[in-house]
């Protein structure tokens, strides 16, 4: 494969005089040096974004969703080559990339270019006036995003602020900087205007810090953790700039006695996806009593066959880790869950076959209320096995934590399941089923999960200024 390891500002290839090792998760073998960028770039790629953003703001609505359908095309014409870079980049299933990730990455393109099209508040009177809502282009957005799933997560992002009319400086995890840079090459294909969409690559504090800082950005939406988060509102706060904030989560997976139990040990199996590098995942199963034995046997029996490896292999079920300063932070994790009392049932530390990053995957019993592993994210294959007596008990332990991305509720009853989603504190909650995610729906989490909604209009009424024009009747309908 080649790839671009440079930035990519106002329609140009910009190296910076320092770069960094990317590395491969896979094997830890270094990957590319990539350019280290900083205030400097974050100034150019800024002042690039504002100045194509007039144009772009101005370009029709029927334009800029025909040049969206064209950077989808692209995708989809590279979606091999994507999924093997990305696959190399930060280890995720290169049969999920084929068939799932990336040809979603072109379909949040077409979503919103065909969503632009149809945005819009019908007209209203107020005694004889005009009410008329339209959604105005905000300006240069800030789009800061993680590694787990780097250019999907990207275009949730990217699609909407640039169908919006916004101009965008991307900046990318610099553990998975890879495939940012192939999208700015298939931007340019599609005929996308120079600096409407740019990319600076680099840690966080070097670039991240001056971006979200910056006086000219207009919208900051971020992907990312709690403590970073803070750090990004902090910097926005002095120029008041609005943020969308998508951020961690410690979701419950609740599992009632009435439930299809092949379903729920399913459910529980999903939560290993992606080695556990998933915001959404429901880490805590809170089973009621009565099953809870026979729940675990087949659990464990399941977790047993997970096949762990090369995420190049298609028959690979889990792959690595992203990084060994990740790896160290999921092994502290399992370390003082252990020293508290918590029994690992199976699983419980590194893969010793495969070594390197792989983490096998792990099942806690007997955690001691609100302790660590219970409450604060681990981000791995790290799941927690509690009971409970009652749906109230059930309730209280789900809303336990200070999360609020998501929650899972398996049952066989659509009464108690209509009545035990109404209670749970979460963005999304999912009933007998896992990770169904329509871009018509809106997608964020409560408490320190985050704020803002993504998808559908929410996602416009982000990137845009809502403006409402009240007119008078005219003259002539004065005289009449």
């Amino acid at each position: 494969m080649t790839f671009e390891v440079r930035h990519w500002i106002g329609g140009e290839r910009v190296g910076s005089a320092e770069t960094f090792t990317d590395v491969s998760p896979i094997d830890e073998q270094p990957i590319a040096e990539v350019a280290r960028g900083g205030a400097a770039e974050v100034d150019l790629a800024v002042a690039a974004a504002a100045r194509a953003f007039p144009a772009w703001a101005r370009t029709s609505r029927e334009e800029r969703a025909r040049l969206l359908h064209a950077v989808a095309d692209g995708v989809e014409k590279r979606i091999e080559e994507l999924a093997q870079l990305e696959t190399s980049d930060n280890g995720a299933l290169i049969r999920s990339h084929r068939r799932g990730v990336m040809p979603r990455v072109a379909h949040n393109f077409r979503f919103f270019a065909d969503r632009l099209l149809r945005l819009g508040h019908e007209d209203f009177e107020t005694r004889g006036h005009r009410n008329h809502v339209s959604w105005d282009p905000a300006g240069v957005c800030a789009l800061i995003t993680p590694w787990n799933a780097p250019l999907m997560l990207a275009t949730w992002k990217i699609a909407p602020a640039l169908a919006a009319g916004d101009t965008v400086v991307l900046k990318p995890a610099e553990w998975t900087p890879l495939t940012a840079s192939l999208l700015a090459d298939i931007m340019v294909e599609a005929g996308v205007p120079d600096g409407v969409f740019n990319v600076v690559q680099g840690y966080g504090a070097e670039v991240g810090g001056p971006l979200t800082a910056h006086p000219d950005v207009r919208r900051i939406s971020f992907t990312g953790s709690v403590p970073t988060a803070k750090t990004i509102a902090a910097a926005a706060a002095p120029n008041l700039t609005p943020l969308s904030l998508e951020l961690g989560g410690k979701s419950p997976l609740l599992i009632f006695a009435d439930a299809d139990l092949d379903l729920a040990v399913d459910l529980a199996v999903e939560q290993y996806d992606n080695a556990g590098q998933v915001c959404l995942a429901a880490t805590r199963l809170l089973v009621e009593s009565p099953i809870a034995d026979a729940f675990t046997e087949r659990l464990l029996a399941r977790v047993a066959e997970i096949r762990q490896g090369d995420p190049r292999e298609e028959s690979t079920d889990i792959g690595p880790q992203i990084h060994r300063r990740h790896v160290e932070r999921v092994d502290g994790f399992v370390r003082r869950a252990k020293e508290a009392g918590a029994r690992a049932l199976i699983g419980g530390g590194p893969n010793e076959d495969l070594g390197g990053l792989y983490y096998r995957p792990t099942l806690f019993a007997g955690a001691a209320e609100g302790s660590e592993i219970l409450t604060e994210e681990v981000f791995g294959p790290v799941l927690t096995l509690q009971t409970f007596d009652s749906e109230e008990q059930a309730v209280a332990m789900a809303n336990g934590t200070r999360y609020g991305l998501a929650a899972t509720l398996a049952t066989g009853d659509p009464e108690r399941a209509e009545r035990v989603s109404a209670r749970l504190v979460s963005g999304t909650t999912w009933v007998n089923c896992f990770f169904v995610r329509d871009l018509r729906a809106p997608f964020g989490g409560s408490r320190q999960s985050g704020m803002g909604r993504e998808g559908g209009d929410w996602s416009f009424d982000f990137y845009c200024d809502l403006k409402n024009t009240v007119t008078a009747p005219w003259a002539e309908q004065w005289e009449k």
